[in-house]
């Protein structure tokens, strides 16, 4: 048997629909007891004793892996997209075997981006908060028809949410110095950021990397157009918060829809929870439906699995 260490959350919440799938793979699984993440002292001491890691969205650190390397950790895989989190450099200077699952999730996120486009749109949270206030509310919302949204990041996440974003008749543009226009629909415009000052909506699918962190900041905040919308999906540096913040707190910014944050989960004194009304709070969980989580949960078992007999074969 080889001994796992699962500390993703969304694949916990359903670790019994993946009992026969450990079961064949021949894995003895493992979840220890934690929130979003497992601090880095705490994976330091727990990795050296496990044979594979599938990871949620922890610290993984060169320290973290040279502990388990030191160990029995002999392979990894990233559960999901996002990497920002892991540490490949270090991997790869210690012959660990390690992977993500690229590829998925880009329709449950866009999913999600879509439904806070329409409820910052049409404000159907504050009705919903004011009505469990005992009140009927009716602020005017606006149409998407005639508005322009701007979807930053146009990979697999960012091309579903244009797709979502036409359908709902908008026009789109989106900013990623990487993207082949001829993958986008053809009434769909490549800008260069921040060109955004006729944008009535900004929807962020970035990942993180040194050139998207705080890419929205107080000095983009200067170049919206007043009354602007904003979402992020992607990662939540990629968003700077004291730049939404002052957004919200002058106008400049109308409302803003959040599943991701800085710091995770978002603290009970984060200065974000004084605009309750003109924001909508997610717990990073736009990937989190029970197909998408159990298709890539597999991929990420049998991906291990992988990892692992090879590592065995060759002694």
């Amino acid at each position: 048997m080889y001994k796992i260490l699962l500390t993703c959350p969304p694949m916990i919440g359903l670790k019994d629909t993946f009992t026969e799938a450990f079961a064949a793979a021949g894995f003895e699984v493992t979840v220890p007891e934690f929130t979003q993440i497992v601090p880095e002292a705490r994976l330091i001491e727990m990795l050296p004793g496990y044979d594979g890691w599938i990871i949620g969205d922890d610290p993984a650190t060169r320290a973290v892996f040279e502990a388990g390397t030191r160990g029995r950790l002999k392979a990894a895989v990233k559960w999901g997209v996002g990497t920002d989190n892991v540490d490949f450099a270090a991997c790869r200077d210690l012959g660990l075997p390690i992977t993500n699952t690229p590829g998925v999730f880009g329709r449950e996120v866009a999913d999600l981006a879509m439904s806070y486009v329409l409820a910052l749109a049409r404000q159907t949270f504050e009705i919903d908060a004011g009505i469990r206030a005992g009140g009927w509310p009716k602020p005017s919302g606006i149409s998407l028809w005639n508005k322009r949204a701007g979807v930053i990041g146009a990979g697999d996440i960012g091309r579903n949410t244009v797709k979502r974003l036409l359908a709902h008749d908008l026009e789109v543009c989106v900013f990623d110095p990487f993207v082949d226009p001829t993958v986008l629909p053809e009434s769909v415009t490549v800008r260069a950021w921040p060109e955004i000052d006729d944008l009535d909506f900004l929807v962020f699918t970035a990942p993180l990397t040194a050139e998207t962190r705080h890419m929205f900041n107080t000095n983009t905040l200067s170049r919206v157009k007043p009354g602007v919308r904003l979402v992020n999906v992607g990662r939540g540096p990629v968003v700077q918060e004291a730049a939404v913040i002052a957004g919200l707190e002058t106008g400049q910014i109308h409302s803003a829809a959040l599943d991701v944050f800085e710091a995770e989960p978002l603290a009970q004194n984060n200065p974000l929870h004084t605009f309750r009304t003109r924001c909508l709070f997610g717990s990073h969980n736009g990937s989190n439906t029970q197909d998408a989580v159990t298709a890539v949960s597999l991929k990420a078992v049998w991906l291990l699995h992988g990892f692992l007999e090879a590592a065995r074969a060759t002694g």
